[in-house]
């Protein structure tokens, strides 16, 4: 079957939920200062942001962000796997959108950390590119990601779909902004870190999950 559409997926709340290494790998970069941890939810909050802006939210100083970056990584890197899950039906979301478009991962997350999580989960053969922080010199809300992405597809799989037939599914405002700016349509999703109220501030689709979401984009494409 022809692939007709392009689908990028964000990664941490849109397919994946690593709540659980995000938070203590970010509690460990204050215990080693032996400094007390923010809270797990005022952390939850800046989920989708790069590090540095959710350490620097967090009252950080700009001269030491990059040592709590350093810690959170090496204890990050030792405790992804264990601590992160598929969330519900972003497996079947994945295959279904896997049948009509190409897929590619934009995240704030490392590349290289998420490519060994989506192949730990059995699903990174589905992506044709993941893009992360340090594929970029600006992260979403940016559109240098997606452009990036849809640039990288494209070239693979020497295809020349067009704009309109291209969409980021995400989580947060920033996926979404950064789908705007980027001239591509985007699909907002409540399974995890944003709220209704803010998606709505850049989109009308919204939906309860990626695979709902991903109906929706194979319904558009259908008409």
């Amino acid at each position: 079957m022809p692939k007709n559409a392009i689908i990028l997926f964000d990664l941490d709340g849109t397919l994946i939920d690593s709540t659980p290494a995000i938070y203590f790998s970010f509690s460990q970069a204050y215990k080693e200062r032996a400094l007390q941890p923010p809270s797990l939810e005022s952390v939850k909050q800046s989920i989708g942001h790069t590090l540095e802006d959710m350490f620097l939210a967090q009252g950080v100083s700009k001269d030491e962000v990059s040592e709590f970056i350093k810690s959170y990584r090496l204890s990050y890197r030792a405790q992804m796997e264990a601590g992160t899950t598929l969330l519900p039906n972003a497996k079947e979301a994945i295959m279904l959108a896997y049948e009509f478009a190409h897929l590619g991962i934009v995240t704030t997350k490392r590349g290289d950390f998420s490519a060994k999580l989506l192949e730990s989960f059995g699903v990174l053969h589905y992506f044709s590119v993941v893009v992360g922080i340090e594929n970029v010199s600006n992260p979403k809300p940016h559109s240098e990601p997606i452009i990036c992405a849809l640039d990288s597809i494209r070239e693979a799989k020497k295809c020349d779909i067009a704009m309109s037939s291209c969409f980021m599914i995400g989580d947060t405002i920033l996926d979404l902004q950064a789908a705007n700016n980027a001239g591509i349509t985007g699909v907002g999703v409540l399974c995890g870190y944003g709220n209704s109220k803010d998606l709505r501030q850049e989109t009308q689709n919204i939906y309860q999950d990626t695979l709902e979401a991903t109906k929706h984009i194979q319904a558009i494409l259908s008409i």
